[in-house]
């Protein structure tokens, strides 16, 4: 019964987690209209990581760096590339247009995890990049040769970048012992630092510290980051892995959704059928964890 229990507590953190961080990219946009892409991201990024350090003293988490030069490594990949891809994306695009092109990230896996971590894509992994492939192509339109063109791209590699972090890190758990939590909160300490030293290089308007700007980057770094990572942990424990991984495709759902409503973000008929395509893609890649009991490789959470 008590388990029971858990499993009803933890899917219920899971819905309030995927409004939580599909809600997020809306904020997120918001937030860009205060600051530039590279200020965003490397105060969204401190923030988290302040907000996660005494979630670790409490879960008393190991605080010295496990393995330093591969959190360092991810954290450029995961933390620094991704979020600037990402917030330079959001900055000249619509934020669930974005999501979407981000969450492709689960294909990208899939094809670097066949070279990287000899995992085969069977026919079912096949049917979803390609279902993907095809999807991509409807929602960037390059014949068009539209100027959304090249935030698109960005949000794309966003995806990949990420997608590479996800592959390195699940060849480091294969290889070593790994306390996740001690590795996340290091590569997200880690990665901030190519980040500030990119934001500091690179010219960028004044940051407007009005309230409503200081607000939303708490509410980013505090509750969609800090929060959010804790939130993710505590659900991939308790619920099976093929929950957790259907569950998330409902990210993209609500940025898309929140968009329509707050910035009244419309597309073409072949943009939208290009994300039917993309999130029918993502369905039979959760298919395909549930089926062979996969475990959701926990930096697949959102940053």
């Amino acid at each position: 019964m008590a388990e029971g229990g858990g499993e009803r507590a933890a899917a219920v953190v899971m819905v309030l987690l995927v409004l939580l961080w599909g809600y997020a990219w809306v904020l997120a946009k918001m937030a860009l209209a205060y600051c530039g892409p590279l200020h965003l991201a490397a105060l969204r990024t401190a923030i988290g990581a302040v907000a996660l350090m005494p979630v670790l003293l409490w879960l008393r988490k190991p605080l010295a760096p496990q393995h330093p030069l591969e959190a360092l490594g991810i954290g450029i990949l995961q933390t620094a590339l991704f979020l600037i891809c990402n917030n330079w994306a959001l900055s000249h695009g619509e934020p669930g247009k974005t999501a979407v092109l981000v969450f492709t990230m689960p294909f990208w896996v899939l094809l670097f995890a066949w070279p990287v971590l000899g995992e085969r894509i069977d026919a079912t992994g096949w049917a979803a990049v390609g279902l993907a492939a095809v999807g991509l192509i409807l929602v960037l339109e390059p014949w068009s040769m539209k100027g959304a063109l090249l935030p698109m791209s960005v949000a794309v590699a966003a995806g990949i970048s990420w997608a590479l972090g996800v592959v390195v890190s699940k060849r480091l758990k294969n290889r070593h012992p790994v306390d996740i939590f001690n590795f996340t909160f290091w590569q997200m300490a880690l990665g901030l630092l190519p980040m500030a030293l990119v934001a500091w290089m690179t010219p960028e308007r004044p940051i407007d510290w009005s309230g409503q700007f200081v607000a939303l980057v708490l509410l980013l770094g505090v509750v969609a980051t800090g929060v959010g990572w804790g939130a993710w942990f505590y659900v991939l424990q308790r619920l099976p892995a093929g929950t957790t991984s259907m569950a998330s495709l409902g990210i993209p759902v609500i940025a898309l959704v929140a968009s329509a409503v707050q910035f009244g973000e419309r597309h073409a008929a072949s943009e939208y059928a290009g994300m039917i395509l993309i999130a029918v893609a993502l369905a039979l890649v959760s298919w395909e964890t549930i089926r062979q009991h996969r475990e959701v490789a926990p930096l697949m959470g959102q940053e």
